[in-house]
């Protein structure tokens, strides 16, 4: 059984947010001169009460606007990943599909996938749709932490404060030979599960009360690791894609990938020995989208042209600290 990426919608908050604002609160941070934390130019935040379901449903209003609302509404299957869930007791998945209009037999919210949470669900998709779960399977995956977790008084003077930013996308799959999904490899790293921890000063749980404000405790030691993992992951899923789907990487029409900052982006194309024109990102006017990067990218190279009818796509990311990575390969068939 076949089963396809048949399109994607995306969604960006509010007007972009320029390099000054953190500017003015830029503080002494021992990792400011850190590649990790070199800042984009622009990027997106929610709104103070905007919500990961508002992001979502704003951002399947593409999808709905192309095939109809009934499309969107009768799928069978919703697959959601938030990173910063509006309840930390659940997922968003149940308020997502009532607001869409949606009653699936079946709803997964992912939150393990992290930046590679879209390859994931494409995974998840296929196999439960291949498996008799349904004809249709919507993806949602929100990103909303730039505006929230990163933009607190005191968070947004931290260097790593300057890089994230929000955004929203929804993805269409079908049990079809339109946009074939033609392989998927997802690897799970569970010995550097522990190694993304949020610290607070004073230090104190997560979800403790007390007067320091919570943000990911990054040191040069554990930036170190992050870049080696993530120098080494997102090549050897994308490779595996490749070696399966009989196509050298150097060869792909497109790559997209998640988008952490520059050094990622330049060491991962120069590992599949790809020219810029065809690795897309969207780092400079967005920043690190999470996990919503591989479809906000999608979206923008298939809007400007990027991608055409025909055209093999790679999509690769890895998650947190190193603990997950994931590639899909799709046959690009072009908007319905």
């Amino acid at each position: 059984m076949t089963v396809s990426l048949l399109d994607v919608s995306t969604y960006l908050p509010g007007e972009p947010i320029g390099a000054d604002y953190y500017a003015q609160f830029a503080g002494s941070d021992e990792l400011r001169e850190s590649l990790m934390f070199r800042a984009p130019k622009y990027r997106h935040h929610v709104a103070p009460d905007e919500t990961a379901v508002d992001m979502v449903e704003r951002a399947a209003a593409g999808l709905v606007q192309r095939y109809g609302h009934d499309v969107i509404a009768n799928a069978d299957v919703l697959i959601t990943h938030t990173q910063m869930p509006d309840v930390p007791f659940y997922g968003g998945g149940g308020a997502m599909a009532h607001r869409l209009g949606m009653k699936p037999a079946c709803v997964l919210d992912l939150h393990n996938g992290g930046c590679a949470a879209f390859v994931l669900a494409l995974q998840t998709a296929g196999q439960l749709l291949s498996g008799g779960a349904g004809r249709t399977a919507v993806i949602a995956v929100a990103q909303n932490a730039a505006g929230q977790v990163f933009d607190q008084p005191g968070v947004r003077r931290k260097a790593q404060a300057a890089v994230p930013g929000d955004g929203a996308a929804v993805g269409l799959v079908a049990v079809s030979d339109h946009s074939p999904v033609l392989a998927v490899e997802c690897r799970t790293y569970g010995e550097y599960a522990g190694e993304m921890t949020i610290a607070a000063d004073p230090p104190r749980k997560w979800w403790q009360p007390g007067p320091g404000e919570g943000y990911i405790g990054f040191t040069d030691s554990k930036i170190t690791k992050v870049l080696a993992r993530g120098n080494r992951q997102v090549p050897e899923v994308a490779y595996a894609v490749c070696d399966r789907i009989g196509i050298k990487p150097a060869d792909l029409d497109l790559f997209v990938s998640n988008q952490p900052n520059r050094v990622f982006l330049r060491n991962w194309r120069e590992a599949l020995e790809l020219p810029p024109e065809r690795h897309v990102d969207t780092f400079e006017q967005c920043g690190n989208l999470f996990g919503a990067a591989i479809p906000v990218n999608l979206d923008r190279a298939i809007g400007d042209a990027r991608l055409t009818a025909g055209d093999v796509v790679l999509m690769a990311a890895f998650a947190h600290a190193g603990d997950f990575a994931g590639a899909a390969a799709v046959r690009w068939g072009g908007r319905g």
